[in-house]
């Protein structure tokens, strides 16, 4: 008998209350034919900020040369996924991926982390002390050979951090996929289903990512 595999989406939804970096402007939406104003159909016109919910980064955001998202191969977003929780840590280094049991094959790594309560508290505020990978945890990334990291808040790298966390990954191509919902996710093996839209000549671009298991 065929077993039906279950779906857990893990994209956020952009809302008018969706938390955004400073000084992003988001997504507005322009209605340009309306129905209720006698238009025969409904269009709206959507502007969007490249980074805005959950995305995904190409090298280009942090190397001048690099590639864009359109040019990110489809299989370094679908496959084999493993999600990990990480508890009580505001900066993920080197040493604490090292002591979490990631198996040695893994290729697409998600992080769940204590910013789960930052969602939680259904703020559409920004919160500045949220966690993320350390510099040489993205070395860490690199030399495992893991081709696509994920992190459940706005960015991979702290906000007062510098811009190396996203230089040595993106510098060596991994994929970085932001801004994850993951609050009905357990720790485990998945497969990840990550789409782009496919537009060309960014660094940066809103996906609708899912697990599968």
């Amino acid at each position: 008998m065929m077993t039906t595999k279950k779906i857990i989406d893990i994209t956020h939804a952009i809302t008018p209350t969706l938390p955004l970096w400073p000084e992003s402007p988001g997504a507005l939406v322009t209605r340009l034919l309306d129905m209720q104003e006698g238009a025969e159909a409904n269009v709206s016109q959507i502007s969007i900020e490249a980074h805005t919910g959950t995305h995904i980064d190409a090298p280009l955001h942090f190397v001048a040369t690099g590639k864009t998202t359109l040019e990110i191969p489809l299989n370094k977003l679908i496959g084999p996924c493993q999600v990990v929780h990480i508890q009580g840590e505001k900066s993920i280094t080197a040493d604490i991926l090292e002591n979490l049991s990631i198996p040695k094959d893994c290729k697409k790594l998600l992080l769940k982390t204590d910013n789960q309560a930052l969602w939680a508290s259904n703020s559409s505020k920004f919160d500045k002390d949220f966690c993320a990978l350390s510099a040489d945890g993205a070395q860490w990334v690199v030399d495992r050979g893991i081709e696509l990291i994920g992190i459940d808040y706005l960015s991979i790298q702290r906000f007062h951090d510098s811009i190396k966390t996203h230089q040595v990954l993106l510098q060596n191509e991994v994929v970085i996929l932001e801004t994850l919902k993951l609050d009905e996710v357990s720790e485990g093996n998945y497969r990840l289903y990550c789409l782009p839209l496919k537009l060309e000549g960014l660094e940066g671009v809103p996906v609708r990512a899912i697990l599968e298991f």
